[in-house]
């Protein structure tokens, strides 16, 4: 992203043009006019293509535009000059086929040498499964055993404009993706539910998550910081409320944070073997309702008309509990319902029985046992 000033609009156009065209080393002190500052090796080959290929373009345009207004000038006809009539001449039209096939070639290899360095994911030292949900993102460490949802972080009186908003608006989230500085990253990218992509200006990353398909990239961030970014395809009215976020950080400080995290998931594990009781499933099923059903549902149960069927006085959530745990359990193909069979059988059995039992709804409570048949 480019961030915004005030002023002249044709002059501060014309500033980003130049400055877009200048060499890395003379760019770096602009950089609110150009690129994010690349921090990847792939972003920074992506920036010097981007400015290769500004100054092949500026020289064309000199070029043709000053023959063209040369000829107009010198032989314009209030000086006499009169017009040679003259057809298929075989010398301009080969160099009018040679010239710009010579250009192309000239630009196409290094954009070539930099789109196969962009997907070269072999040998990572680090891979994360990203899935994209209507409207978070979830990161799971294949090598580490455990992952984690992300959400949006900005206060929702931030949103309403009932307060300032902060320096990160809508940039900010509750659990941000940890990385290790130096460290080759490959991301494995999907969706659950619509199109979405993960894109961080920063690593020079932008990757489509189709549902059903598997697709990947990579990165490796040369310092430690925190990089922003934005789900980038138009998913749906919360498109603009799901961001990326990634915290670069050194070696010994990610090997401390993946042991504190194994640390946190293992005391977190629910026993299965607990005998729960409804107050407990209730309190339990409120968090795990706010953490990923009320965008949607809202946190009154009555949805969004038109958009999202309400939960409370639903047929579907005051009937019989195989059909409500089957929607949770596998989502509905067609709409923005998604599966949930990422969550476990404690979490399904209690936000089942929290929607089953808040509000106007009071059909009874549903136990962990449940879930592990409607899971057969």
């Amino acid at each position: 992203m480019v961030r915004k000033h005030r002023g002249n609009g044709a002059g501060r156009r014309m500033l980003a043009l130049a400055v877009a065209g200048l060499p890395p080393s003379l760019a770096q002190a602009a950089w609110e006019w150009n690129f994010q500052q690349p921090v990847t090796p792939i972003a920074q080959q992506q920036f010097e293509l981007h400015a290769f290929i500004f100054w092949i373009c500026v020289v064309i345009f000199v070029g043709v535009f000053g023959v063209m207004f040369y000829s107009i000038f010198k032989h314009r006809k209030s000086v006499g000059h009169e017009a040679h009539q003259f057809h298929e001449n075989t010398t301009v039209e080969i160099v009018w086929t040679v010239i710009p096939f010579l250009i192309l070639l000239f630009m196409a290899w290094p954009a070539t040498k930099t789109i196969l360095a962009m997907k070269d994911t072999t040998a990572p030292d680090l891979t994360v499964k990203v899935t994209g949900y209507q409207w978070k993102w979830g990161y799971d460490y294949l090598q580490e055993g455990f992952g984690f949802y992300s959400n949006l972080a900005t206060p929702l009186a931030q949103i309403e404009n009932r307060e300032p908003k902060g320096p990160n608006y809508l940039l900010e989230v509750d659990r941000p993706l940890v990385v290790p500085v130096d460290t080759k990253v490959r991301v494995v990218i999907t969706a659950s539910d619509v199109l979405h992509a993960w894109w961080v200006p920063a690593f020079g990353v932008k990757q489509d998550a189709i549902p059903g398909f598997v697709r990947d990239s990579w990165f490796r961030a040369e310092k430690v910081g925190v990089y922003r970014g934005q789900c980038a395809e138009l998913c749906g009215k919360e498109h603009g409320f799901m961001p990326i976020v990634v915290e670069v950080v050194s070696k010994e400080d990610y090997a401390k944070w993946v042991a504190a995290q194994k640390q946190q998931a293992t005391a977190a594990a629910d026993d299965p073997n607990k005998a729960w009781t409804q107050a407990e499933l209730m309190a339990k099923g409120a968090a795990v309702y706010a953490a990923n059903c009320v965008a949607c549902h809202q946190a009154n149960g009555k949805g969004v008309p038109g958009a999202f069927p309400a939960l409370d006085g639903s047929k579907l959530v005051g009937g019989p509990v195989d059909p409500q745990l089957a929607l949770v359990l596998n989502g509905k193909t067609g709409t923005a319902m998604p599966a949930w069979k990422q969550l476990s059988d404690a979490d399904i059995a209690a936000v089942v029985t929290y929607t089953r039992n808040s509000w106007g709804n009071k059909a009874g409570d549903v136990l962990p046992a449940a879930v592990k048949v409607a899971r057969q």
